[in-house]
């Protein structure tokens, strides 16, 4: 079982007008609703990758929650674990995607806030994924009940405790974060995985770069969700025993499908879906 110990919103997506420049106003962008999150988006792709996930979240008490949870519920991820909090709004996520399927997202965090420390006690975790859009001492209070594996995604970046970096197994960076971290990611027996977008990724332990690869071709739609998806892809892979080299592979790949769907949950893709990329 994999505990996700993140966060849950709603995603409000402007698509098909270039990106605006500071004080700009585009408009003709069509709108869609989306449920979203990163810790939601990671559950639910490990979950249609084959584990079995539990979520720890927070929502509020209002009508967008069960709008935000309507996938997970229908994946079979155990929201029992998922806090309904008076007072709060659900998470929501304003996102513009250009034609181009290039994105800029601003979070509202509402409810994802108030998760803490004392939503975790007692609860028994063997591996976990952790995203920062909950406070970092509920992701570190969650790490460490840990009894085995656990992979923190370090994004958006921000300053970390080092005892939660130092209590990872895995750290998820993409080129900007593993900039702003720098060598503090890296620590003996740990994996660090970057993401490097179109170029693909690569995967490094000890210090030094184990593993890369490339993407499949793809036709790019909406790159909402990919990263989350190459996270859940990588952890899943991990703990299941494959190989560095197979793992980053089959991560790439789950990430590069993620690429021609809209939205961020509608466009996670399923196991069967990534096998068949990798055999064609």
């Amino acid at each position: 079982m994999i505990t996700v110990v993140g966060s849950v919103n709603l995603d409000f997506v402007a698509s098909g007008r270039p990106l605006p420049r500071a004080g700009e106003t585009v408009t003709g962008a069509r709108l869609a609703r989306h449920p979203g999150g990163k810790g939601a988006n990671q559950a639910l792709a490990a979950r249609r990758l084959g584990a079995d996930v539990r979520l720890v979240a927070a929502v509020g008490n209002d009508d967008m929650a069960e709008e935000a949870l309507k996938l997970l519920r229908a994946a079979g991820v155990d929201l029992s674990a998922t806090q309904y909090i008076n007072g709060e709004t659900t998470g929501v996520a304003l996102i513009a995607v250009s034609q181009e399927g290039e994105n800029q997202i601003i979070v509202c965090p509402g409810a994802n806030e108030a998760l803490d420390p004392g939503d975790v006690e007692g609860a028994s975790i063997e591996h976990m994924m952790g995203v920062l859009e909950v406070p970092a001492a509920t992701l570190l209070a969650a790490a460490e009940r840990a009894t085995g594996f656990v992979a923190l995604n370090l994004a958006p970046a921000m300053p970390v405790p080092p005892e939660l970096i130092a209590r990872a197994d895995l750290l998820i960076v993409n080129e900007t974060e593993a900039a702003f971290y720098g060598d503090t990611l890296h620590a003996p027996g740990r994996y660090v995985a970057i993401s490097l977008g179109a170029a693909g990724a690569e995967l490094w332990k000890d210090g030094q770069k184990i593993a890369s690869a490339t993407p499949p071709p793809v036709t790019v739609v909406d790159t909402t969700g990919a990263g989350d998806t190459f996270s859940a892809a990588l952890t899943v892979s991990l703990i299941k025993g494959k190989s560095p080299e197979d793992a980053l592979t089959y991560a790439v790949t789950a990430g590069s499908l993620a690429c021609t769907k809209p939205g961020a949950q509608p466009s996670l893709p399923r196991r069967a879906e990534v096998e068949a990329l990798l055999k064609g």
